[in-house]
């Protein structure tokens, strides 16, 4: 027992005796590690450091054992430490550029790994990368040193791969004589090969280096062979399946006595996500240069096509993409169309042209979907991507990644923005949020610049047509005016009226006449060959300028010609071809006006005149402004005189030729101005037409005269009928007959009292139409008469068929009767085929004996004029002509 026992502490003490040996043999390896070493608490107090880290900062290990990280880092670093400590916490391990700061103060930079070491320190491994001094002198030992250091690194070996594989650092150590190598484990582990099959050599190493940096790692240690310095050199490793791995190499070269180069011992480290953090890093600093860029183009441009062209420019220049496009939907033809692109070919472009504008392919495009389905549409490998239809081609264009983000307005998508980069894999969760916001903002800049752009197409545009309106023409005209000073000519302005195109309105309905209007602008547009020196200035006026009027020119026939031929053009309006006339005034610059404003003003004079006098055109003059000046004074007096119930009827007896009774009265209607009493007839009817104020006052006095009506017969006087003139207006509104009724509809004898006058020429306007009213108001018990006729130039046709009961013979033959046998006849005439068609006819003027014989013995039926009574007021013609009977 004595002996198993002293055998068993023979064995303690051996295994003792080893484990000091180990212990002195991994201190010589810690104190001759080529990189500075130190172990820390996990609150950043030093336990433990090698020579390495000595001679880097200057201190004794005695001297740094208790210092904190802060004491020997510079002042700015110390606000890292926190954040570098909860990494570690976190991710086990930290990597990181420091700056420290040397006892005798200087400052000196250093590549640090820190891992976490099972018993909870921490191992900081320091590399300085200013001069690696302390570097290149312990890899300039002796051999010897470096053959113990070898065996000491075999000896702790299981030490060292724990540290490499925390640290994620691999050692190898070529022969330069055979080219053969020893890795450690890690750097098979970094490599992804097997220790067993692999045999590294510095040419298998080689192959696996990506072929892109295969010749300058080999020209790198080629180098090296004469240098005595330490090498760093970043590359790729090719690894299957075409993964990339970027790996950071460091090594030394030692030389025997003679200078030649014996071996190189060296590290490589695992960079790939270092590698790749700054690519991002990289590219994030990209993709906000370009958001920056387009944000600060938002706020500077307002020009559309500008926006889209620079927005693109700036993702290929600032954005590093490979590629940008811009699409619109076209709100007419929604159809997808690129409106800017960056980085593509023609040929290129015009392939994506054509299929976005094909109705059948269209729709299977990316562009399509994005709008479609109002989100991002992505493909991180477009050459593999199905969906992009384009993939080789972009492949060939060096495209691997692609993005498409719609352009948002309204809740609906208006276009796209496209994105393309060369590397695979290229947007993700992070980026997308940020190109998806720079969409919206593209989007917001679309909808601000085409609300803007519509604000200012409705401040100098007529929208119906296309044309300037009044506001721009004016600018236009001042350009033109400038030019003429200048020149030393004259500039002329001319308005021109659609006659008629009320009643086309009316008739045919506002759509219809908003296409005659249209197809008038673009006539014209034609004819003066420049749609600048147009306008459409109010509802049927238009507005042209001749910017140069030579004065020997002959501008009358220039207008004679241009209205010459819009009369003999034809316009098409459904199955309908209409010509349409047209008055114009004309104002000349610098005669007429000094400024736009008053030429614009004078050429309207010209043209009211125009339309008074009956005259194709009319050239401005002074004393017609004032003549139409005085024209709207009377104009706004009689608006007045309809809201004050100014107007008043006076009645005219008709008188029976062969009895001499008074068998009916004619209304008219009369103005009692408060300012100047009563006002003749002749000086406001014809504004009251003109301006459309016929319709309300003839509406008012169809209701006078009923009511003056009714009135009478409720107080027992004779029932005579009443004959009330119809206008233009009444006749042509739809309305018309409906009204009528209602008229008539307050009582059941007020149908018997009146009778409508309607001129030849207002029924033969609309024959049919026209007909058929008045079938329908005839058929209610109220008569109508033909006023003026023999004025007009209706077809005794069109007579026989006519639904009337009286014509009423225009005054103008009743004068012409006493003055030839011509004028005889002709009454004669009229009276026979009045007969014939058994009417009743009414002579209009009759002012003297001679005429009223003349009637009586051509057997007219009755007769109205200042012989027998002028028109008088409805309480005169009470007492007068109704008491009597």
């Amino acid at each position: 027992m004595k002996v198993k026992h002293a055998d068993k502490q023979s064995n303690a003490d051996a295994d003792e005796v080893r484990r000091q040996a180990d212990e002195a043999r991994y201190r010589t390896l810690f104190e001759h590690a080529p990189v500075g070493i130190l172990i820390s608490d996990a609150q950043s107090y030093c336990l433990d450091a090698n020579a390495s880290i000595c001679r880097m900062l200057g201190y004794t290990r005695a001297e740094l054992i208790g210092l904190h990280a802060s004491d020997i880092l510079v002042p700015t670093e110390i606000q890292h430490i926190a954040p570098a400590l909860n990494e570690i916490k976190t991710r086990f391990d930290h990597h990181r550029e420091w700056q420290f700061r040397r006892k005798d103060g200087s400052a000196f930079s250093a590549d640090v790994s820190v891992t976490i070491m099972p018993d909870g320190n921490l191992l900081g491994m320091v590399s300085d990368i200013t001069e690696r001094k302390q570097a290149e002198q312990s890899l300039q030992t002796s051999e010897r040193e470096q053959r113990q250091l070898s065996q000491l690194l075999e000896i702790e070996r299981f030490r060292l791969v724990t540290a490499q594989r925390v640290a994620k650092i691999g050692s190898w150590e070529t022969d330069i004589a055979t080219m053969a190598a020893i890795w450690s484990e890690e750097t098979y582990r970094i490599h992804e090969t097997d220790p067993v099959s692999f045999h590294p050599t510095h040419q298998g190493f080689l192959e696996l280096v990506h072929p892109e940096d295969r010749a300058a790692v080999d020209e790198a240690f080629r180098q090296s062979l004469t240098q005595r310095a330490a090498c760093v050199i970043d590359h790729r490793l090719l690894m299957p399946g075409g993964r990339i791995k970027f790996v950071e190499e460091r090594w030394q070269m030692f030389f025997d006595e003679g200078g030649q180069p014996t071996r190189a011992i060296g590290t490589c480290q695992d960079i790939t996500a270092r590698k790749e953090t700054e690519a991002r890093i990289a590219y994030l600093v990209h993709v906000y240069a370009m958001l920056s860029g387009i944000n600060a183009l938002i706020v500077r441009v307002h020009d559309r096509d500008e926006l889209f062209r620079e927005a693109c420019r700036i993702a290929v220049e600032d954005g590093g993409f490979r590629m940008a496009m811009l699409c619109m939907v076209d709100q007419n033809t929604k159809k997808i169309v690129p409106v800017a692109t960056a980085g593509k070919d023609e040929e290129l472009l015009a392939s994506i042209t054509e299929r976005l504008s094909s109705s059948k392919d269209a729709s299977n495009t990316m562009v399509a979907l994005a709008i479609r389905e109002k989100q991002a549409v992505v493909s991180n490998d477009s050459v593999n991507d199905p969906r992009v239809l384009f993939g080789k081609k972009y492949a060939e264009s060096g495209v691997r990644s692609l993005a498409i983000l719609p352009l948002i307005i309204s809740g609906e998508a208006v276009g796209t923005l496209a994105l393309y980069s060369s590397e695979v894999e290229f947007f993700h969760e992070e980026e997308l949020k940020l190109l998806t916001e720079l969409a919206s903002d593209i989007a917001f800049a679309v909808d601000h610049i085409e609300k803007q752009e519509r604000l200012n197409y409705l401040a100098y545009y007529d929208v119906l047509t296309g044309l300037a309106n009044r506001n721009l023409f004016l600018e236009r005209v001042a350009q033109y005016m400038r030019s003429a000073v200048s020149g030393g000519h004259k500039l002329a302005l001319g308005l021109i009226d659609l006659e008629r195109f009320k009643n086309f309105n009316d008739t045919l309905g506002r759509p219809t006449g908003d296409a005659l209007l249209k197809q008038v602008a673009e006539w014209l547009t034609h004819k003066m060959g420049d749609i600048n020196l147009l306008a459409r200035v109010d509802a049927d006026h238009f507005a042209i300028v001749l910017p140069e009027v030579k004065s020997d020119g002959n501008l009358a026939r220039l207008v004679e010609n241009l209205l010459a031929a819009f009369l003999g053009h034809t316009f098409r309006l459904n199955d309908a071809v209409l010509r349409i006339g047209v008055k114009a005034g004309i104002a000349l610059f610098p005669d007429d006006g000094a400024d736009a404003d008053t030429l614009f003003k004078n050429a309207e004079a010209a043209l009211k005149k125009a339309k008074s006098g009956g005259d194709r055109y009319l050239f401005y003059t002074q004393k017609m402004t004032e003549a139409v000046a005085a024209k709207l004074t009377l104009e706004n007096q009689l608006r007045e005189a309809l809201d004050n119930e100014e107007f008043i009827l006076h009645y005219q007896p008709k008188v029976n030729l062969v009895s001499g009774k008074v068998t009916g009265a004619e209304a008219l209607i009369r103005w009692n101005d408060p300012r100047s009493g009563l006002v003749s007839p002749g000086q406001f009817i014809p504004i009251l037409e003109e301006t459309g104020l016929i319709y309300e006052v003839g509406r008012w006095a169809l209701r006078k005269a009923i009511e003056d009506y009714l009135r009478w017969r409720s107080a027992g006087m004779p029932a005579l009928r009443i004959a009330v003139n119809v206008s233009l207006l009444q006749l042509r509104n739809p309305g018309f007959v409906a009204e009528i009724e209602r008229k008539i509809g307050i009582d059941p004898h007020a149908a018997e009292g009146l009778e409508l006058e309607i001129t030849e020429s207002m029924i033969m306007e609309d024959i049919k139409h026209n007909i058929a009213s008045l079938q329908a108001i005839r058929a209610m018990g109220i008569t109508i008469a033909i006023d003026d006729f023999g004025t007009g130039f209706s077809s005794l046709g069109y007579l026989s068929k006519l639904p009337v009961d009286t014509l009423k013979v225009d005054r103008s033959f009743v004068i012409g009767m006493a003055e030839g046998s011509e004028g005889l006849a002709l009454v004669s005439t009229i009276i026979s085929l009045a007969h014939a068609l058994k009417l009743k006819v009414v002579a209009e003027g009759v002012e003297t004996e001679e005429q009223s014989r003349l009637l009586r013995v051509l057997s007219c039926d009755e007769m109205q004029g200042f012989l027998f009574s002028k028109p008088v007021p409805a309480e005169i013609f009470e007492t007068q002509f109704l008491a009597r009977q």
